[in-house]
């Protein structure tokens, strides 16, 4: 149990604050703003560095391999959320397709849950037989879509915008492979003790619980936005 609360808590202190869930921080947007042509590299870090300290990504990862055991069911669910999460920030950021952030992010807090709940088998005793990887890849959508939300606030310079955004989500699926490193290696060890088995439903009670504070937190920032804009 305790080994299993410690990986869970070092990823969740990856990054520094709740608000930065799926936000780029300000450096990081004023270079994006600054930028003219393509500069493959530089992207290829922030992309990376956005996955790797994406706490609500990491949490949901953590929860789909949770109980994964065999190499191809990794890759499996890991493509699935890759194509998912790649096809929404493409869209977003290059097609324009807009959406609320604050519903966008809430959805992402659900998707914590939903991982969570599957993983403690209460789906199975309420009857509800969900396709997981319909899920991941439904949500990996959603993920996708919560980053470019935010890319769309900024300013970006439509010189070199395709090769840009592309070299950004190559660095996001490397953090990616990154961040399944660490989380299936602290699994691994933790599958060792015997407290894998006694732990497991409490520390996915854990991350049910941190998706539901991400969830309440976005839900309370789309009421006062829009009661600022009532009343403005």
């Amino acid at each position: 149990m305790a080994r299993g609360v410690s990986a869970l808590a070092a990823i969740s202190l990856a990054v520094p604050g709740l608000a930065l869930a799926h936000g780029v921080a300000q450096g990081d947007a004023s270079y994006l703003q600054s930028l003219r042509g393509v500069h493959v590299f530089p992207l290829m870090y922030l992309g990376a560095k956005h996955m790797v300290t994406g706490y609500d990504h990491l949490l949901f990862l953590a929860g789909v391999m949770f109980f994964l055991h065999r190499l191809r069911d990794v890759a499996t669910y890991a493509t699935l959320f890759a194509i998912g999460h790649s096809t929404t920030l493409l869209l977003g950021v290059l097609g324009g397709v807009h959406a609320n952030a604050y519903l966008v992010d809430a959805i992402i807090g659900l998707s914590v849950v939903y991982k969570a709940l599957e993983n403690i088998g209460a789906f199975k005793r309420m009857g509800l037989n969900i396709n997981s990887r319909v899920a991941v890849l439904l949500f990996g959508f959603a993920h996708g879509f919560g980053l470019s939300t935010k890319l769309q606030e900024l300013e970006l310079s439509r010189d070199g915008l395709l090769g840009n955004i592309v070299s950004f989500n190559v660095g996001v699926e490397l953090g990616q492979i990154l961040a399944l490193t660490f989380i299936l290696l602290a699994f691994q060890l933790w599958r060792r003790s015997r407290s894998f088995q006694h732990g497991a439903y409490a520390v996915n009670v854990i991350i049910m619980s941190a998706g539901f504070v991400l969830f309440g937190y976005q839900i309370a920032g789309y009421f006062i936005a829009a009661n600022r804009v009532l009343h403005s």
